[in-house]
């Protein structure tokens, strides 16, 4: 195999993920970057991102047989969207089985803080957080956060789930063979944007947004996103390779409406997806004040500076339970982060109603 730009630049990207990994040294130059598109960059995130951006485009160059890698990219949107979707139903189901309203935000106090809920799940990161834990236990430093509290919680059969995630990269690699490089560089990005959303946010989460309606926008427009990148970049070997990527509804004889109307088509379901996710944060937005249900606390609880405005206690199905109103003032996630303080091993767990207005 003759060693080529794009393997060099995958390796230096695995590279940088080692350094991210044994070192915060670039933290300031990295962090405010993948901010952007990670939402909520953390350590762990840019560990992940850089490598898999590394795998993918080492793995682009690797086989060399002739096959249908549009058909691949459409069967890794499919897994993707799939993907996605199950990790929505496993929250509803979680929160079924744990008789816990769907509008909340669910915070276990085991091994340490990890939250969950159907705006941003973190149940398929759980399950990875135990693998990883009990393979790399002494390796895995202290900032990044693995989820696994929330594994004692995570339905049986979510493994199976996981199981998927590799044939997506397996999928995602085959689309990428004999591409322009621009393509490629392209598809590695957001397809490494999509495996952290699918691992940690889910359906309505920045990187699932990035990543799968990327992997759609190269589908349906990647002639275009090469023409205009080999242009600008005078690039005449990129000019002639795009040429045998049209479009799949170019040269069919449509009326120009229609075909305009295939090509930005991406941008309509994009804008219909995030009218969603902020119609369901709102539609189940509780902003009189917050609920927060404390389960099983080992005692008299505590929640200094924290404004309450009534405590209620009750005992159901052997668990006792402290249910606190507390003023809507508080922006939601400060006030989730503000808990864990107070209730740090205080208590089995604690839920809290969503409060998307505190956000404005």
């Amino acid at each position: 195999m003759k060693l080529n730009k794009t393997i060099l630049v995958g390796v230096v990207f695995i590279l940088l993920a080692g350094v991210i990994f044994l070192t915060d040294i670039l933290n300031p130059i990295i962090r405010p970057v993948t901010y952007l598109f990670l939402m909520g960059s953390s350590k762990g995130k840019d560990i992940i991102f850089f490598g898999l951006l590394g795998l993918f485009l080492i793995f682009s160059q690797i086989i060399k047989k002739e096959i249908d890698t549009t058909k691949y990219l459409k069967i890794s949107m499919v897994i993707g969207a799939v993907l996605l979707i199950l990790g929505i139903l496993l929250e509803v189901i979680f929160r079924l089985q744990m008789g816990i309203k769907l509008n909340t935000v669910f915070c276990s106090m085991t091994s340490g803080m990890s939250s969950t809920s159907i705006l941003h799940t973190h149940l398929l990161k759980a399950i990875l957080g135990e693998v990883l834990t009990k393979i790399m236990g002494p390796f895995i430093q202290s900032g990044i956060n693995t989820g696994v509290g929330l594994y004692a919680y995570v339905p049986s059969y979510a493994f199976l789930v996981i199981l998927l995630i590799p044939i997506l990269f397996v999928t995602i690699v085959l689309a990428m063979q004999k591409r322009p490089w621009f393509t490629n560089f392209l598809l590695a990005f957001f397809s490494s944007c999509l495996i952290i959303g699918i691992i940690d946010g889910g359906m309505f989460a920045t990187p699932s947004y990035v990543g799968i309606f990327g992997l759609y926008l190269v589908y349906r427009n990647g002639y275009y996103l090469n023409y205009i990148s080999g242009k600008i970049l005078r690039d005449e070997t990129l000019l002639k390779q795009n040429e045998a990527i049209q479009p799949c509804y170019k040269n069919r004889g449509f009326s120009k409406k229609r075909y305009l109307f295939n090509r930005f088509l991406i941008w309509f379901v994009v804008i219909a997806v995030i009218l969603l996710r902020f119609t369901i944060a709102f539609a189940g937005a509780e902003p009189d004040y917050y609920t927060v249900d404390i389960v099983n606390p080992t005692g008299d609880i505590d929640l200094g500076n924290i404004s309450t405005e009534s405590v209620d206690y009750a005992h159901h199905n052997n668990q006792n339970k402290t249910t606190y109103h507390i003023d809507p003032q508080y922006n939601e996630m400060e006030l989730i982060n503000d808990l864990k303080i107070p209730l740090n091993n205080s208590c089995e767990y604690y839920t809290v109603s969503w409060n998307a207005y505190s956000y404005l």
